[in-house]
Parts: structure tokens; sequence; C-alpha cells
């Protein structure tokens, strides 16, 4: 990746959405080479936001199978994070996060896992990667191929859209009580392949639904630049034009890389509105 300007190193204090080597799908950098190139950059601080365990009866249903880390994990991962809070703590704030999906139908086993890690953790993101369609679920983002399986299996492109943003808002709506994710992944994530799929269709009315419950939830985005980098994609997510009617609303932006190796780091920052408020993850997500 190119070295960022000094203008950007200065305006992106924070990284709130790093993967790490616990990360199935990732790389095998260590969590070290991640804060390392964080400290490089002049980031400040960065959330680990590891994906959760998903829930014990739900089938991953990647062709990979590799989805999320495993629960007998868990222990490894915040254990880890916790030594290098403290070796690194005059150098960069280093928070404990992880990101939770939402699964349409598993939100009582997603809130018992809540409940279960809600001490360890400093900051956490709720994100939908999995829907379901008829009687099967699937991983959205896998690849182009599952991503065009889907659409025939709902009929149109918009159909799937409208399920993806219908389970968006769901998971904004969806209380867990004092063991709520305080920050929503990736809203457009829908978008990863538009390039091989355009929509010729709006989805305003879509994305309006969803600010109002956000902002109505009192809850912040993912400011997302992995689909800057994303080949099918092409800018982050959320889009500009959908920051900017956030921004109106008040919703706070967390950006974050999204990173799943230690070069991503930063990755999509130069894309991003210039004029948007970026803030501390740990001001909103902190754990009560």
């Amino acid at each position: 990746m190119k070295k960022l300007s000094k203008g950007v190193e200065k305006r992106m204090y924070y990284d709130g959405h790093v993967h790490t080597p616990f990360c199935p799908h990732g790389s095998k950098d260590t969590l070290e080479m991640y804060i390392e190139r964080a400290i490089s950059l002049g980031i400040k601080g960065i959330t680990f936001t590891e994906h959760a365990p998903l829930p014990k009866t739900f089938t991953d249903p990647a062709p990979t199978k590799d989805s999320a880390m495993l629960y007998d994990q868990l222990g490894s991962y915040f254990e880890q994070i916790k030594e290098l809070k403290k070796f690194y703590e005059k150098e960069i704030e280093i928070y404990t996060g992880l990101e939770v999906d939402f699964i349409d139908g598993y939100e009582e086993e997603t809130g018992q896992l809540l409940k279960e890690v809600w001490a360890e953790l400093d900051d956490a993101i709720l994100s939908v990667h999995f829907l379901q369609i008829q009687e099967n679920y699937y991983c959205m983002d896998y690849d182009e191929k599952v991503f065009k399986e889907m659409i025939n299996k709902t009929g149109t492109l918009s159909s799937l859209y409208s399920l993806y943003f219908e389970t968006v808002k769901k998971s904004i709506v969806h209380s867990f009580g004092k063991f709520q994710p305080k920050r929503i992944g990736h809203i457009t994530l829908a978008k990863k392949f538009q390039t091989l799929f355009p929509a010729e269709f709006s989805i305003e009315k879509e994305i309006n639904d969803v600010l109002t419950a956000v902002s109505e939830r009192s809850l912040s985005l993912d400011y997302n630049g992995a689909g800057a980098v994303k080949p099918y994609c092409l800018e982050p997510y959320p889009s500009n034009w959908i920051v900017k009617e956030a921004q109106k609303r008040k919703i706070p932006l967390v950006y974050g890389s999204d990173a799943h190796s230690a070069k991503g780091l930063g990755q999509g920052f130069h894309q991003l509105v210039p004029s948007a408020a970026l803030t501390s993850p740990l001001l909103l997500n902190r754990a009560e």
C-alpha cells in the first residue's frame, strides 16, 4: 500500500475495524504486525474486531466454512490483546472488540454470546453477512458466484438488495438489551459486486429507512474502507451520498479499514468524504 499523505495521517486517528490472525479467511500476520503498522501510519488507536464465533446451531454457509473464529479461541484472543494493550500503552490505544454477525432467526444465541463476552469488550460491531433465502442461508459477500446464485434464488437483483436492507434494518431495531453493539457494520455490503451486477434501481428509500433506524437507536456507522479496494465495488461502505445523509442526521461515523492483513490498515481512507467527522470507537461503544 502506498504511504498515506501527511494530511491523511493527521486525520486518521483511529482504525475501528481490524481483523487478526484468529480470522480463518484472513492472513497469518501477527497482532504485533498490525500494531506496528498502525504506529508507523500515525494511527493513535485501533480496535481489533475479529469475527465472533457463529451460533453453535448455525452451519456456516460459506463454501470454505471459514467465516469466523471458533469458540475455543476466544480466551486466547482476549488474553493476547490484553497483554499487548499493556506492552504498547505508551504508543497506541488498543481496544478489544468483536464483529458480531446478526443472523435472522439466531438472535437468542447471538444475545447469549454477547452476554458471555461483554465484560471483555471495549467495542463491538454488528454486521450482516448471511441472508436466508427460502430454506437456506448464504454468505452474501463470499464471491461473485455465490452472489449470482443468490440473485437467481430471490428472482432479481432488486429483490436481493431489498432482502439485505430488510435484514440490516432488523439488526438495528433488534434489542440485545445492555449487551447491544453500538455500531452497525458496512451497511452497503450488498454493493460489493456492483460493477458485475449494476443496480438499475434506486435504494434511496431503503437507505433512508436504515439511517432513520440507526438515528432513532442512537447507534453509529462503520465507515468501511474495504469496499474501495474490492475490484468489483470500488467505493467505501457506505458510499459518499449515504455518508452525507448520515451526517444530516448527526449519525457518528467510525472509520474502519476492515483489514485482514497488516498492510490493509488505512485502506480506502483516501476515498472517504473529506469533510466527514470521524470519531473514536471507544467513545461510542465502551461496554457498560
